[in-house]
């Protein structure tokens, strides 16, 4: 291929059946199969996230580059199997896409965007219910359980507010989070019993995810921000710590926190 062509999807498909082929193929890619590549699937999905926070358009063009390849990866690995393949896939979410967009691809109308809202959960009822899934007919019924679990959370949450399990505004919600830190101070007086602390810490947790749903917040993305300011903070406290002789992590825990409140105030003032 000269420098002037462009790989198609088509050719990524057959690089993927190449590198898959039991003669001549790769060993490592021979050797995969679906659990043991399900977490580069996630971590390529984290990295696309991270690209698009940092705007970095050209990393995010090779992220989503690299997610695209998982898809292909286990559709290789699904049309070894006989189970399906690209194609397929491709199908399936078209199909789905035309499906749950009826306002679109037909002559729906919705009166807003709340009526289009309700209009897509009851779409998605009504394909569980051909699945023959509707065993379960809670209103919680179908959410994944692979999510990240602060994901769940929130998708729990939602579909509870959608049956009127819900708090008005977020000043019970702030009402219910002291009240839970409340509960994880009192089992650190009372001797800190793993299993205790482990449930309060997780009541605090999905409190948390109720409040970042109120605030319409994506707690994730809050998340990655407060790490970002962390490890820029940290490094500067490194670098503070260098520029005056000797390592950070020979300081006091006092003198540690001087750094802190310095590398703060810096980044204020930047």
């Amino acid at each position: 291929m000269n420098d002037s062509a462009r790989y198609s999807l088509d050719d990524l498909l057959a690089i993927m059946g190449r590198l898959r082929d039991p003669e001549c193929g790769c060993p490592w890619d021979v050797q995969q199969d679906f659990s043991s590549i399900a977490s580069y699937t996630i971590e390529e999905a984290y990295e696309v996230a991270d690209a698009i926070d940092r705007r970095d358009w050209h990393d995010l063009r090779d992220e989503l580059g690299d997610l695209l390849l998982q898809v292909v990866f286990h559709s290789q690995m699904a049309a070894e199997q006989g189970l399906f393949d690209f194609a397929d896939v491709a199908h399936a979410i078209s199909a789905k896409m035309r499906r749950r967009h009826p306002h679109v691809f037909g002559d729906v109308r919705y009166a807003d965007l709340d009526e289009q809202k309700r209009a897509w959960e009851d779409i998605k009822t009504a394909e569980r219910a051909d699945k023959g899934e509707l065993a379960d007919d809670s209103a919680l019924a179908g959410i994944s359980a692979g999510l990240p679990e602060w994901k769940r959370a929130s998708k729990l949450q939602q579909r509870a507010a959608g049956a009127g399990f819900e708090w008005p505004d977020p000043q019970p919600v702030l009402a219910k989070l002291v009240e839970e830190v409340d509960e994880v101070r009192a089992e650190f007086a009372n001797g800190a019993d793993p299993a205790r602390l482990e449930d309060e810490m997780g009541d605090v947790l999905f409190v948390m995810v109720n409040l970042a749903r109120h605030a319409g917040i994506d707690f994730s993305q809050a998340l990655r921000h407060a790490n970002a300011k962390f490890e820029r903070r940290f490094r500067q406290m490194e670098n503070l710590a260098t520029a005056e002789g000797g390592r950070f992590d020979e300081r006091t825990l006092d003198e540690q926190e001087q750094l802190w409140r310095r590398a703060k105030r810096l980044e204020r003032e930047a």
